[in-house]
Order: structure tokens, then C-alpha cells, then sequence
């Protein structure tokens, strides 16, 4: 695998309730045909192009798509008439996330192994995406959230347009930024990460283009002519494919309101040890400033699993420090454990309030922050019992390749 340094230099909402809406449409089982239909296959010059194909529910990721996306790429790896790899949704999303309306209804079943599938699945593949040899862009026009990001942003292009949102809002659903989120949330400027896995607010093209999730920004517009100029294109150089997107690329700024116009208060806040901390400073400079970003900033916390606040703090600030196959291991670990229930029921309270039953009043357990123990947060941490191995990835023969 390529180094911390090199991984870096590759990586280098509409509104939150409508997103909810939609995945509450989830179908658990869907036909052979539905299925394979979930993730198309187009191919022009030397480049082949997989579609996210599940518009009516934002492109959300199934099993099923992880399992295809990773074949699929698997085969176009060692094709060498294919040049290059480009990955779009249907419809109005990128990709919204993973299927977890689905995870929490088979976690009500008690059918939890298809769910240790679900993110095996989902996991490898990024994985494999993050260690690619072939260049890979990304065409996030539209929601791109949580394991949307996943997987986009290890690839060697994002193309962000005006219709993109991001967003890893995984804290309030009573998750954790996962799908390799804590690699690359914990490497952006200073700790706008834990800034964005805490609060799960969103991004702007713009804002992902300055901060650096996004490698390229261009008008919605240009994106017909950004992907028939990539369908002419006989190549393998990065350089090249570089080239033909900086010819359509676009000048963005944060607006006004922007966290990144902020980012000297922000990293002053989300620097400290612990979630009470930061709260304290964010209240501190709310009364100081009675500024509007503090104040919603603070909304935003407060209306988060306290548990999974915590548990994505040590999430961002481990990630810091480990290359993208342990941030892989370690979130699979994680989620494991978040599915359990040994902990707590948030994940599935998470989903219920802001998806199912949709009365946006999750009952958090624990409730506030000083009820979270240090030993409850560990346990997100520790290994898997013996009977349940970590999740393996192909780290020596990737490493080999790359």
C-alpha cells in the first residue's frame, strides 16, 4: 500500500430531512433484475464508467452494489485496453450513504450476519478503490454523503459541481463516520474533521473544493461536456485526464457563512481533549461573539447521540495517525460494535426517530455526555471476540502492486 503522504496527496443537501425521506423508501428484497440494474456499466474509449443506479432512494449502497462495484473493478484493473475509471449516480444524488434503513430492519430480525456482510462487502471495496492502479474520477453531482464519500474520495479525482452536498451526519443517526471517513476527515485542514463527524453538517462544491475533498470544481452545466471529452479519451496518465478536467474547471469561493471562513474559531474549539470541552469553548465563543455559526454549531451537538460524539472524536483523532487499511479495520470494528446493542441502542433508535417512525426524537441512551463512560467508549475500540475475526484486506499483495 502507498504511504500515509502519497494516499494524502490522492485525497489531497438538499436539506438533511429530505435526504431522511428518502431512505425510508429502502426495499429490503429486490429481484435478480433490480439487483443487477443497481450499478450500470458504460464504456467509451478507453475508459469505463460504473453508475450508481438507484435514484429513487439516492443511490444508496446495497451488499449487492459493493459486491458488483468490487468485481467490476477488479476485472477493469487487469484489462489493459482500460484506461481509466469513472464512477456517477442517477438522478439528483451521488450517493447518499449506505442502505441503513435496510441495516436496521435486518438488525430487528435478528439477522445480523447479513449485516457484518453489508460492511465487509462495502469496506473491501473501498479499500480496493483507495489502492487502485488505474486513475479513477469521480463525478459527485449531487448529495455525496457518508459511504458516498467512501467511495469517491479515495480515487485520484472528485469532480464537485454546483448540485454537490456533503456530509458524514453519521452522529445523528447514533453512528460514527465510517467507509474510511476518519482517514480522511482526520487529514483535512486543521480540525475541520472533527468539526464536520461531530456536528454532520454539510459542504458545499466549493467548500469540499477549497478544503480539498473535492480535486476539481465545474458548473453543473459543464458536466455533459466534462464526461463526452473523458469518453474520447484513449489514455492511462493521469496528467492527461488532469488536463481535460482543469479545462472545464471553475473558480468557487466559501461564502460568508462558510465554517471555513471560520476556521481559526473552529480549530480554537474542536481542538480540545473531549466533546465537553469543545462544547464549552463553542459556548464561550457564542457569548463572547454571539455568533450565529457557534450557536448552530452548538444545535447541532446537542441534538447528536452523546455516545457517538464521543466515539467519533476518538474515531478523527485515531485516524490521524493510521494509514487507510488500519482506519478500515478499525471502523469495521466499530461498527460492529454499534450494531451489536452490548453498547447501547443508539444506531437503531438513530434510524427509527429520523427515518422510520421519522418524529425526529431519538431517545439516546445515554442521554447526556457525562453518562458516557470512558469504558463504553473503549469498547468501540477494542478487538473482536475470538470467534469474530477482523476484517481482512489484501494489504502485502496491494502493497506489492502499488
Amino acid at each position: 500500500m502507498k504511504s500515509v503522504n502519497s494516499l494524502l496527496k490522492r485525497c489531497s443537501l438538499y436539506s438533511f430531512s429530505r435526504w431522511t425521506r428518502s431512505l425510508c423508501s429502502l426495499p429490503i428484497n429486490a429481484s435478480a433484475d433490480d439487483l443487477q440494474n443497481q450499478i450500470l456499466v458504460e464504456g467509451k474509449g478507453s475508459s469505463r464508467t460504473a453508475i450508481l443506479n438507484r435514484p429513487s432512494v439516492l443511490n444508496a449502497l446495497s451488499t449487492n452494489m459493493g459486491a458488483r462495484l468490487h468485481k467490476l473493478y477488479s476485472s477493469w484493473e487487469q484489462d489493459p485496453h482500460i484506461g481509466f475509471v469513472v464512477m456517477k449516480g442517477s438522478g439528483r444524488a451521488f450517493c447518499a450513504g449506505g442502505d441503513i434503513v435496510s441495516l436496521y430492519h435486518l438488525i430487528n430480525e435478528g439477522k445480523v450476519e447479513e449485516c457484518k456482510e453489508f460492511f465487509r462487502t462495502l469496506y473491501s471495496f473501498i479499500y480496493h478503490l483507495g489502492t487502485y492502479l488505474k486513475p479513477h474520477v469521480a463525478l459527485l453531482n449531487g448529495i455525496t454523503m457518508g459511504g458516498g464519500a467512501g467511495v469517491s474520495i479515495p480515487g485520484t479525482f472528485r469532480v464537485a459541481t454546483g448540485r454537490t452536498v456533503f456530509a458524514t451526519p453519521e452522529s445523528q443517526i447514533g453512528f460514527h463516520p465510517d467507509a474510511g471517513a476518519s482517514f480522511h476527515l482526520s487529514h483535512l485542514p486543521g480540525h475541520l474533521g472533527e468539526y464536520l463527524a461531530l456536528t454532520g453538517e454539510k459542504l458545499s462544491a466549493a467548500e469540499m473544493f477549497a478544503c480539498g475533498l473535492a480535486t476539481h470544481y465545474s458548473q453543473t452545466e459543464s458536466l455533459p461536456l466534462i464526461e463526452e471529452h473523458l469518453g474520447k479519451l484513449i489514455t492511462d496518465d493521469p496528467s492527461v485526464i488532469e488536463t481535460c478536467l482543469e479545462k472545464y474547471s471553475d473558480i468557487a469561493y466559501p461564502e460568508e457563512i462558510s465554517a471555513l471562513r471560520r476556521i481559526e474559531t473552529l480549530d480554537r474549539c474542536f481542538k480540545h481533549d473531549t466533546v465537553e470541552e469543545i462544547i464549552d469553548s463553542l459556548e464561550s465563543e457564542a457569548s463572547a461573539t454571539n455568533d450565529a455559526w457557534c450557536n448552530s454549531t452548538l444545535k447541532r451537538l446537542r441534538e447528536a447521540s452523546p455516545l457517538s460524539l464521543k466515539v467519533s472524536l476518538k474515531s478523527i483523532r485515531e485516524g490521524r495517525f493510521q494509514t487507510f487499511d488500519q482506519c478500515l479495520i478499525r471502523e469495521y470494528r466499530m461498527s460492529l460494535q454499534g450494531i451489536s446493542k452490548q453498547v447501547s441502542s443508539d444506531f437503531c433508535e438513530g434510524v427509527r426517530a429520523r427515518m422510520v417512525d421519522k418524529d425526529l426524537a431519538p431517545k439516546w441512551d445515554p442521554p447526556r455526555l457525562e453518562q458516557v463512560s470512558q469504558d463504553m467508549v473503549d469498547q468501540y475500540f477494542s478487538p473482536l471476540s475470538e470467534s469474530e475475526p477482523d476484517l481482512e484486506l489484501p494489504t502485502k499483495l496491494r502493497e506489492a502492486f502499488n
